[in-house]
Order: structure tokens, then C-alpha cells, then sequence
């Protein structure tokens, strides 16, 4: 049996069930590893494109001064760029690259140093706290309208039974008058 029949077949024959994966038993500085593994990579390719823009900016200003006739803009970065422009060499791009890199490697790194002081503020909260000091973690009350400053409006009792009343009888089967059929 070819090994491509063994994929099929095992692929079709078996069941698919569901893991959660649990972070738990990982330490904090390995899931800060990766938190910072994935912003790194995430913010490259917007790097990327920022520093092409601005290295083609800076080579367009000093070949020309940011001429904007056909054959100044031959040395435009892209959207600006005529047909038959100038390309940058291997080693622009290879500096290009290095730029991006050190830029998103630089937004992670920043994104780490926050990430760490908020927790070190927050711990030491915590432990500035007494002894047996119970912690309560708020949330905020939810506005229902615009101009609405959070606070509770007063409700009178009487409306609340009006609108059960109101509820009950526009649910309640029609009643039928026995002493009009009677008569």
C-alpha cells in the first residue's frame, strides 16, 4: 500500500475530537517569549512597507529633490513611481530589510517592557495589600444612552406592579363575560 492510500485512508478512517490546550504548566517568561515571537513577526510586514516607503523617499529626495516630472519620478517610491523606474540595488534592499527587521523587533521589545512593568505594578499592589485583604476586581457600569452619567434613575414601586399588571393581562387568555351571554 503507497503511503499517499495510507494518509487517505487514515485521514478518513479516524475521528476528530477536540483538545483545548492549557498554557498553565508553561513559566511566564516562555509565554513572553512567544508574546513577543508573534508581535515581532505580526509588525514585520507593516515594517516592511513603511520603511520601503520612507528608504525610497529619502533616495527619491536625494537623487533628484523629489522632482515630480516623468523622469523625476523614476526614483519615487512605489505609488508615485513612473513606468521604467529605478530599482533599488541588492544591498538597498538587504538594508531595507535589516531596518524593517530592527523596527518590528523594536515594537516587540517596547510591547515586553510594558507588558512587564503593568505586571510589576499590579503585583506589587497586591502585596502592599494587608494580610487576608480580600480582592475585588470592578467593572464598569454599562451606559444605556448617550448623556447618560451611569447613575441609577429612581423607580417607583407602583410602576413596577403597573408593568407586571400590564404583562399578565396581555398574556392572559380573554375572559368571557358570562352575565352578557346569559341575558
Amino acid at each position: 500500500m503507497s503511503p499517499v492510500r495510507q494518509a487517505a485512508s487514515q485521514s478518513s478512517s479516524s475521528t476528530t475530537s477536540t483538545q483545548t490546550f492549557d498554557t498553565t504548566g508553561f513559566p511566564q517568561w516562555a509565554k513572553d517569549m512567544r508574546r513577543w515571537d508573534i508581535i515581532a513577526f505580526g509588525a514585520f510586514p507593516f515594517a516592511m512597507f513603511f520603511t520601503s516607503f520612507f528608504y525610497d523617499m529619502h533616495l527619491w529626495n536625494k537623487a533628484n529633490g523629489r522632482d515630480m516630472s516623468d523622469e523625476g519620478r523614476r526614483y519615487a517610491p512605489w505609488p508615485l513611481k513612473s513606468a521604467g523606474g529605478v530599482e533599488k540595488t541588492k544591498e538597498e534592499f538587504e538594508r531595507t530589510l535589516l531596518m524593517a527587521a530592527g523596527v518590528s523587533m523594536t515594537v516587540a521589545f517596547a510591547d515586553l517592557i510594558i507588558v512587564l512593568i503593568k505586571r510589576n505594578k499590579e503585583r506589587r499592589r497586591i502585596e502592599s495589600m494587608p494580610t487576608g485583604s480580600v480582592i475585588i476586581n470592578t467593572t464598569p457600569y454599562e451606559q444605556d444612552g448617550e448623556g447618560s452619567d451611569g447613575a441609577v434613575d429612581k423607580i417607583d414601586i407602583m410602576d413596577i406592579f403597573d408593568l407586571i399588571n400590564a404583562l399578565n393581562f396581555n398574556n392572559a387568555p380573554e375572559a368571557v363575560d358570562t352575565e352578557a351571554e346569559t341575558e
